[in-house]
């Protein structure tokens, strides 16, 4: 029995089944959920052919902007958070289930690669025939070979932070709020205003008790 196919296999499933229910389910909680579980599949994926780094970096990066992007979408619908904070005991069957898949899937890669004693059939394959490490082999080739589609996936991920943030500044009426070009085009004699004003002495008015016990007011 190929163990390598079939825990492929089940994490392509897993991860196409929690994908298909981010655009599915209709609360954001949930889909948070299958986000993470969806990234974690595929990053089991990338550890059973080889690519630690990828994998590593997929869990540490994007399930750990999973928080970040929630608070997006919260901002962009407008979602009373409080009505979540109270029935969150709900989401936590979902959030079981997802931990338990999370756990099998750990359990079956460590698994598999603890029964297979030499290297996957894909396993490093690129990085060995270059003779260096896997890490070195995924730099050079990022930033040589695919330098092109690399700058295009940033430039498209800088306009979907600024579209991001577009979609959240709104307009609302009685907001307090700073315009920085009205900031930076103000002269010093908008700043400060000089008043003349005209000296007054001030009258005092002191009580004085005289040696018999009378008040004298001069």
């Amino acid at each position: 029995m190929d163990w390598v196919n079939i825990s492929f296999w089940f994490f392509s499933i897993v991860a196409g089944i929690s994908a298909a229910s981010v655009i599915s389910v209709r609360n954001p909680v949930y889909a948070v959920l299958c986000l993470i579980l969806t990234f974690f599949s595929v990053a089991c994926v990338w550890l059973l052919v080889g690519a630690e780094f990828l994998g590593v970096t997929l869990v540490l990066v994007y399930v750990g902007a999973v928080m970040v992007l929630f608070l997006f979408v919260v901002m962009m619908l407008d979602i009373d958070t409080s009505d979540l904070r109270e029935g969150w005991v709900r989401y936590l069957p979902l959030g079981l289930v997802v931990a338990v898949v999370m756990l099998v899937q750990m359990l079956i890669l460590i698994g598999v690669k603890a029964r297979s004693a030499a290297p996957f059939p894909v396993d490093n394959a690129a990085a060995i025939a270059a003779d260096t490490s896997n890490i070195t082999w995924l730099a050079r080739s990022l930033f040589t070979e695919y330098l092109l589609p690399f700058e295009f996936a940033a430039v498209i991920l800088t306009v979907a932070v600024v579209a991001a943030v577009m979609l959240t500044l709104r307009r609302r009426p009685g907001l307090k709020k700073q315009d920085p070009t009205e900031q930076t085009m103000v002269k010093a004699k908008d700043r400060l205003r000089m008043v003349k004003m005209t000296a007054e002495k001030p009258v005092v008015q002191v009580d004085v008790k005289n040696s018999g016990g009378e008040e004298a007011k001069p």
